[in-house]
């Protein structure tokens, strides 16, 4: 098969489903998310239509449109809906690489027999979703992932498109570089200073010597994405998604936090750190998971974002161990800055490396040390809150 690949995306998914049951909210702007200092999650195409995007500060979204309604999202709600669809997925094939709540990659070369060419089989998956669920979606169809993520984004809003690999060349070499799936607006720039504006102005170098510009890695990287010869074969189940069970864990976990007010005081940075680290490694041990790298995010007031890692001897799933990794990486992050204090916006921590918790795995205590019983403790508190719930137990510096 020369396309067996789509990628199917959910059209403005967290708008659609939170006001798919409000009709007065059909036509008008709406942003999910965003509310105070918060980040845009979604925006309906009424909100798109004044530059309103995902990922845009509420503050940004707000100028933008000041009589844009916000609504909150509510996750009760969408991870219900998010799960039915992916399995709404699987009744059509079970290589489904699930990528985000909205949005999965499926190879339908063992169903075309069943029901058709991949583009019939999109349309089926594309009615039943509307049917199901009261929301459209596009897909994208190609012969790898990157052409086949290209596709439905140019398919949106509810549509579907097939770039095959006899058509790439003359579709693709002549758009943008910052198309393709993968190229962010940093990378997009560091082209640009080298004269490197469309697919094609890349295509011309060969991969050494991309590798040679750019980077082994970045070079060799680019170089398959614009001969659309990137990866081909899907990894069933896919990413963890937003820790609700979605297919397979990631090979990370974090999460970070946008403060209700800039902060200065590290010891009160250090007190969200520690809320965030918590709520992380609850969710790791909760996949039967340990990591064995911590990597700290801050994003300070002029939005400049910056992160530091460090790698442990050991994996772990311990809260206490992880925080104490995490700790000299803030520190560290905000000495950089100056001796004066600078404002913070934003905090973020992430466990990666993530790998199986198999039985008998355990920390090796060297010759006269004796165990803190810190995971005991964080795992007296993991039933305590599956019981009763997430503030029924917390560190009493978070109270």
């Amino acid at each position: 098969m020369p396309c067996p690949l789509l990628h199917v995306d959910m059209d403005a998914f967290y708008a659609s489903v939170m006001i798919r049951d409000r009709p007065e909210l059909q036509h008008v702007p709406v942003v999910v998310g965003g509310g105070h200092r918060g980040v845009v999650l979604s925006a309906n195409y009424p909100a798109r239509a004044y530059g309103i995007r995902s990922g845009m500060s509420g503050t940004e979204a707000r100028r933008l449109c000041p009589g844009a309604i916000t609504v909150p999202p509510d996750f009760s709600v969408l991870t219900p809906v998010s799960k039915a669809i992916m399995e709404t997925f699987r009744t059509v094939t079970p290589v489904v690489e699930v990528t985000s709540l909205d949005e999965a990659f499926l190879d339908v070369r063992g169903a075309v027999r069943l029901f058709g060419p991949p583009e019939a089989i999109a349309e089926r998956i594309r009615a039943q979703i509307r049917a199901e669920h009261g929301i459209a979606c596009s897909v994208g169809i190609a012969a790898s992932v990157s052409v086949a993520k290209l596709a439905s984004r140019q398919a949106k809003p509810d549509g579907v498109r097939v770039i095959p690999p006899e058509r790439f060349v003359a579709e693709v070499h002549p758009l943008d570089v910052g198309v393709l799936y993968g190229v962010g607006e940093a990378t997009r720039r560091r082209l640009a200073k080298l004269g490197l504006v469309t697919v094609g102005d890349v295509a011309t170098f060969s991969r050494d010597q991309l590798r040679q510009m750019l980077g082994r890695h970045l070079g060799g990287h680019l170089h398959a994405l614009v001969w659309g010869q990137d990866r081909t074969e899907l990894v069933p189940g896919g990413a963890g998604v937003f820790g609700f069970g979605e297919g397979e864990p990631e090979g990370s976990m974090g999460a970070q936090h946008t403060l209700a007010v800039d902060v200065r005081d590290r010891a009160a940075l250090r007190r969200e750190l520690l809320r965030l680290t918590a709520r992380v490694v609850a969710r790791v041990r909760g996949a039967s998971r340990r990591g064995r790298t911590v990597t700290v995010t801050v994003r300070f007031t002029d939005f400049t974002t910056v992160q530091r890692s460090r790698t442990l001897p050991e994996p772990t799933d311990v809260t206490q161990e992880v925080y104490a990794a995490a700790v000299p990486l803030l520190d560290g992050l905000l000495d950089e800055r100056g001796p004066r204090p600078v404002a913070v916006r934003l905090v973020g921590v992430r466990v990666e490396g993530l790998r199986h918790l198999r039985p008998g795995d355990g920390r090796q205590l060297v010759l006269g040390e004796r165990d803190p019983g810190w995971s005991d403790a964080d795992r007296a508190v993991d039933r305590a809150t599956d019981r009763f719930g997430h503030a029924a137990v917390r560190r009493a510096s978070l109270l």
